[in-house]
Formats: C-alpha cells, sequence, structure tokens
C-alpha cells in the first residue's frame, strides 16, 4: 500500500491529547507522528502554571524519552523542528472550566481547528484522595467534553477507561454503558453531584479544623475508598472512572463518543520496538520485587487470568477507532471497546509465576553489593487467612520466640522487629491493594474489538502496523523475551 487508510485518515487532522505526560499518552503520540508526519497539530494539555513551564515538561517528559529513538534517527537534523510544528504544549487543567487555559487566543484557536478529543488524563492511584481523583478522573472527563462542545469541526471525542470498572463482576463481562445513577450495588442509588457537594464540605470542615495537610490527605483517601466500597467499586480509582464515563455518556449530545477500556497494560510488543515501558506498574511491582529476593510469598489465586494488553496494541486500538467512527455514520453513538486478552488468549496467574520464576532464574539480578540474587518458586497463597498466618509464622513469631528466650536483647529486638514489621506490612499491602485483580474471575467479552479488526480488515489497513489481535501474542516468549527485559531496563530507574 502506498499510504493506509489510517495514515490517510490522520493527514491535516488536529487532535487535542490530555494526559500527554502518561505512559500511554506517550505511545500514542509518538505513533501518530511515526505514521503520519502530515497530521496538522496534536494539542497537548499538560498541568502546568504557563506555556514555558508546559513547553518545558513537553521536552523533558516526553519528547526525550527513549520512545522517540526512533523518530529521532528518522529525522536526524530535522527532529527538533519537525517536533516544534506538530505538538503544540497547552498550560491547563482537565479539573478546571474550559481547561483551566488562560490564553483567550489560544481557546479560541483551539476551539476553531480541534476535529479529535482523546481522553488519556487520569489519577491511576488506586487509594487517590477522593477530591483529587474526581476532580480529575470524573468531572475531568466532563469538563474536557464541555470544552469539546465548543469546537467547531469536532467530530469524535475519544475516552480512555479501564476495563475494571466492572468491579468485582464474574463470568463474562460486556462492552456495555453505564447509566447514570447506576452503583454495582444494586440496593443504591448514585448521584454524583452529591459526591462533589460531599467532598467540598469534608474538605471545607477538615480546613476549618486546622489540621494537618497530611491528615486532610489521609481522611480524603479514607473517604474515597469508603465511597468506592459503598457504592460496589474496590477502590477510588475505578470508582471515579466508572463515575466519568457515566457523565460522558449521558452528556455527549451530538458528539460521537468511543470509550476505550483496556486491562493491565504492559510494555510495547513492537512498535516503535519491543520492551518500552516507563516506571513500574501494577504487576510489575509483583516481578521486580520478586526478581529483588524482596518477595517469597503472595496473595492470588493461580487459576485467576492474568489480563494483559501491550500498551503499542491498546494505542493501535484507539487509532483504529479513530479512523472508523470519524469515517463512518454507523458508528456514530456511544461505543465501547474492552482491550484485552481474557477471552481470546488469556493467561494465569500461574503462567506469570513460571515466567518469572524462569526468567529470573537464567537472568538474575544483582543487589547493591554486586551479588546475584538466588530466587526460589514463588510461594503462592489462594486463601487470605493461610497467607496471613503464614506471614505471622514465618517473619514474626520466631523474633518473639528468641526474644522471650533470652536471646535478643530489648535494643536489637526492636530495631529487627521495626525493619521486618515494614517489611512484612509492605507486602502485606501489597497483597491487599491486588486482591479484586490477581483473584479477578471475569472474562472481558471484546466482541466490539473483534467487529472493528473485521472492519479494519474490510479498510485495507496495515494489521501488521496496526495490530491489536490478542491472539497473536505467544505469553510465554513475550514475558521471558521482551516483557521483563524492558522492564528491568527501562521501567527500573538506579
Amino acid at each position: 500500500m502506498e499510504l493506509g487508510h489510517v495514515a490517510k485518515f490522520l493527514q491535516g487532522k488536529t487532535i487535542l491529547v490530555t494526559g500527554a505526560t502518561g505512559f500511554l499518552a506517550k505511545v500514542f503520540i509518538e505513533e501518530i507522528l511515526r505514521h503520519q508526519p502530515n497530521v496538522n497539530k496534536l494539542y497537548l494539555l499538560m498541568r502546568a502554571p504557563d506555556e514555558k513551564a508546559a513547553t518545558q515538561r513537553l521536552n523533558v517528559e516526553v519528547i526525550s524519552t527513549k520512545l522517540f529513538r526512533v523518530l529521532r534517527e528518522n529525522w536526524g537534523s530535522g527532529f527538533d523542528p519537525f517536533i516544534s510544528s506538530k505538538l503544540i504544549a497547552v498550560a491547563g487543567d482537565t479539573s478546571s472550566e474550559n481547561l483551566g487555559i488562560k490564553d483567550s487566543i489560544l481557546r479560541e484557536e483551539m476551539w476553531k481547528e480541534i476535529d479529535i478529543i482523546v481522553n488519556v488524563a487520569a489519577t491511576t492511584n488506586f487509594s487517590e484522595r477522593y477530591d483529587v481523583a474526581l476532580g480529575i478522573n470524573t468531572f475531568g472527563a466532563f469538563n474536557l467534553l464541555n470544552f469539546g462542545k465548543k469546537c467547531d469541526k469536532i467530530k469524535l471525542f475519544l475516552h480512555v477507561s479501564t476495563a475494571y470498572v466492572c468491579g468485582e463482576q464474574t463470568g463474562m463481562i460486556f462492552e456495555k454503558s453505564f447509566y447514570m445513577s447506576d452503583t454495582l450495588r444494586k440496593t443504591n442509588n448514585l448521584n454524583i453531584l452529591d459526591e462533589k457537594t460531599l467532598v467540598e464540605e469534608k474538605l471545607d470542615k477538615l480546613r476549618h479544623q486546622c489540621i494537618s495537610d497530611e491528615a486532610i490527605t489521609t481522611t480524603m483517601r479514607e473517604l474515597g475508598l469508603k465511597r468506592a466500597k459503598l457504592n460496589g467499586w474496590p477502590n477510588t480509582y475505578v470508582f471515579t472512572k466508572a463515575m466519568g464515563e457515566m457523565l460522558l455518556g449521558n452528556f455527549k449530545g451530538d458528539i460521537p463518543l468511543v470509550i476505550i477500556r483496556p486491562t493491565i497494560i504492559s510494555s510495547t510488543y513492537k512498535h516503535p520496538f519491543p520492551g518500552w515501558i516507563e516506571s513500574i506498574r501494577t504487576m510489575d511491582t509483583i516481578i521486580v520485587k520478586y526478581g529483588m529476593g524482596a518477595l517469597t510469598t503472595f496473595l492470588a489465586s493461580p487459576s485467576s487470568t492474568c489480563d494483559v494488553t501491550p500498551v503499542d496494541m491498546v494505542v493501535n486500538a484507539m487509532i483504529v477507532a479513530m479512523e472508523a467512527h470519524y469515517a463512518n455514520h454507523q458508528y456514530s453513538c456511544e461505543t465501547i471497546y474492552h482491550v484485552s486478552s481474557s477471552f481470546r488468549n488469556p493467561m494465569k496467574y500461574s503462567d506469570l509465576v513460571k515466567f518469572m520464576h524462569c526468567y529470573f532464574t537464567k537472568n538474575p539480578c544483582t543487589d547493591r553489593n554486586g551479588q546475584r540474587v538466588k530466587v526460589n518458586k514463588l510461594k503462592v497463597f489462594d486463601k487470605a487467612d493461610r497467607f496471613f498466618l503464614y506471614m505471622q509464622l514465618k517473619y514474626v513469631l520466631p523474633l518473639k520466640v528468641l526474644y522471650f528466650m533470652n536471646i535478643l536483647s530489648c535494643h536489637l529486638f526492636n530495631n529487627v522487629y521495626t525493619k521486618l514489621d515494614r517489611k512484612v506490612k509492605s507486602i502485606i499491602r501489597l497483597a491487599k491493594f491486588y486482591k479484586p485483580y490477581v483473584f479477578f474471575a471475569g472474562i472481558f467479552d471484546d466482541t466490539n474489538l473483534d467487529t472493528l479488526q473485521r472492519f479494519a480488515e474490510e479498510r485495507g489497513v496495515d494489521v501488521a502496523e496496526f495490530n491489536f489481535d490478542s491472539k497473536s501474542i505467544d505469553w510465554e516468549d513475550y514475558f521471558m523475551n521482551t516483557h521483563i527485559s524492558g522492564l528491568l531496563k527501562h521501567g527500573v530507574r538506579s
């Protein structure tokens, strides 16, 4: 093909991207520029006090990353002029009206030019402060939609959510929309405006009490978890993302809405090169701690599906969905895509444990003293009570016995116990943190995504360049030869 349908579609388009300094958005930006250098421009919204600070963030946190290595090599000395002509850093904040863009001339220019809005902005902290998560994940999406309604040429709003807005459902989970007031506990009715009022009143009350910022943060985190669990979600992140979807679906008006729900996002599968990842993400904490010898036991169900999708496959699905929905009136409603692997190419947590052990046995990490770290097979408990009993017996009880036998002095006992207590608490926190996902009993239906795949093939889209078919992944090969080595090279900072 001289120029694929997707590349043709991107030519001359102006796209607003939020969350531009995040992992997923960076891969999205790089892929757009690599496939279609004649895209008109990408407005990149990022939190910053002014344009100068936003541009600095763009250069330091996005353009200078190794992800852009291929583009930089392709353009040579023309790379910097090319980037400056295509990427426009916009200082703002999705949690504010008009996205916090103070420059009225820039706002007017954006409203005249923007064809597509891609919302990737999110706080992914499971236990984020409720006011922060609500401001970004819920009302941030709503503010962006309202901004989009002022754009003269807008044809599509693409929103990245998460497959785990389903909570802890079991069985087949379909690509269905939320309705306003939906909760996962059907006994409750959810009023999103009431949630906002609750947060504002709670914050006012806390500030009048003149307590520390740290205490306010703790209280707001606890409030988020409490509200999430009351309505049936396991944590603040997925709860606020679900409410964001509700607002978009209810108030989208005539703007076609595409919601992408990826599962656990991992390193690049192939493009721009295999194994790129930024920071330690979700399951990668388990992998790294195990490889460094800091994790020898864990709480999980070995038979549960570990639903992973490489980041470039998520981006490919986003871009092909943009082309499909922009060009076809039959797609002009709200459509949801599960970008997942559990239905067509499932991998179990027992597989992950096997891959980890095999990789680090062959490629051991080194500790701070330069010594190789020997790993044993991870001991996995599928019952919480057994896990917590094991932790007490293995770590805490032996110390107490030695103390009562007068083998350890009080000072030495307290010193060792404090260090050990931190390690035990860390492992227990990690286990509780991931419990809803390592015991997850749902399978994500991807009928819409499969339809999109067939639509792309019929349109002549280059499936090698824009692959998002999870069936093409050999999980053992990917983890052994791409993901874990990429994680240690790019994700783990020395």
